[in-house]
């Protein structure tokens, strides 16, 4: 009975190296309600927010409840925002959900934003290029570019 050495070693959620090459699929982090963060966030795989950071935030993803608040920079691949950011938002596939607050500028390639959902900031799509056309007329005069597209933002 007490004899027995039939014991699991292993660990309860073993590390697996995934398709986002940082060795953490299925691994998150939490930051919860009462959690106040005075200072930069670093997370190599998914971190899920539900308290306060007051620092830049770095992460592969980040999901933030509705009641949470950060105060400084986001950087992520993919972010779903639901609570109040402000500051410089730059992710790539980015979901806006309905109870959002964005105060600052926004660059991303893929965006959704809910109805109800706030941004209040310059917006910018990643990847974008800068054309100038200009006219090929006879004259050999310089002239100034017909018009100007999109600012190329390389990331």
């Amino acid at each position: 009975m007490f004899g027995n050495k039939t014991r699991d070693d292993r660990p309860a959620m073993p590390l697996t190296t995934g398709g986002n090459g940082n060795g953490r699929r299925g691994m998150f982090s939490v930051i919860g309600s009462d959690v106040v963060i005075s200072g930069n966030v670093n997370a190599s795989a998914e971190l899920h927010v539900e308290g306060r950071i007051e620092g830049d935030v770095d992460c592969a993803t980040l999901i933030q409840g509705a009641e949470s608040h950060i105060v400084g920079g986001v950087t992520a691949e993919r972010a779903r925002i639901a609570g109040a950011i402000e500051g410089a938002v730059r992710v790539r596939q980015l979901t806006v959900e309905r109870s959002a607050r964005i105060t600052g500028d926004v660059e991303y390639e893929n965006i959704t934003i809910e109805n109800g959902g706030h941004i209040d900031g310059r917006m910018r799509r990643i990847g974008a290029t800068t054309v100038t056309i200009t006219p090929l007329i006879g004259s050999d005069a310089p002239r100034a570019p017909l018009a100007t597209t999109i600012e190329a933002v390389t990331g």
